[in-house]
């Protein structure tokens, strides 16, 4: 979830983001890593979009914050569209990061995910921007694959995670570290819709407010 503002004289949008980090896993090196990693991957395209006849940048800017007390009600009542609020844990009982649903502020990240500048993070981000996976899952002959395609999906042998497997089988689907943000993803956020206030400022998202309790391991 993010807040949009359009800049008319330097001719840019940008959408803002805060993302809260709670959790065993999660620390201060980790948040501002996070964060980076999902600045640069949104501004990696240089993006544009029309609105209202005019031309504007693309610009997104995202803060990480540790914030380990972070208490349930603060998320439960949080009016602020910047916000969002991730758990971040070592165990995952679905062995995946997610969010709460397409246009979101909340979720639940797996730490394994997160290292060594993976896309999950940017990936996610998209889905709390509203974007979901593509319906297409096999891309072979189509080049490089998009954030917001999953893992399991078909490609080019050069992304996926061994490049001399055949597809579909072991080592032969999409290694997330490959993916980046297109300017068709961009495009999917559908920005030229957007509708501004007095202040320029318009909101991508809603708010899920759901507070995550740490996934117990079991057996």
């Amino acid at each position: 979830m993010g807040e949009a503002e359009l800049h008319i004289t330097s001719h840019q949008l940008i959408i803002r983001s805060i993302l809260y980090f709670y959790g065993g896993a999660a620390d201060s090196t980790l948040a501002l890593q996070i964060a980076a990693d999902i600045e640069a991957a949104w501004n990696e395209p240089k993006g544009s979009v029309r609105i209202r006849g005019d031309w504007y940048t693309i610009r997104f800017e995202i803060e990480g914050l540790y914030q380990p007390d972070l208490q349930p009600a603060a998320v439960w009542h949080n009016t602020d569209p910047r916000l969002n609020f991730f758990r971040i844990e070592e165990y995952s009982q679905h062995d995946i990061s997610s969010v709460d649903g397409l246009g979101c502020n909340t979720g639940y990240f797996k730490l394994g995910n997160l290292l060594n500048h993976s896309t999950t993070a940017a990936h996610e981000y998209g889905h709390t921007l509203g974007l979901d996976h593509p319906k297409d899952l096999d891309i072979r002959g189509k080049g490089q694959p998009g954030i917001m395609y999953p893992r399991g999906t078909l490609c080019d042998p050069q992304y996926q995670y061994d490049p001399a497997a055949t597809a579909g089988g072991p080592g032969g689907t999409l290694n997330p570290f490959t993916r980046k943000v297109l300017t068709s993803d961009l495009a999917g956020l559908r920005l030229s819709r957007l509708t501004f206030d007095q202040r320029s400022l318009s909101i991508l998202g809603e708010f899920s407010s759901f507070y995550h309790q740490k996934h117990q391991q079991t057996g």
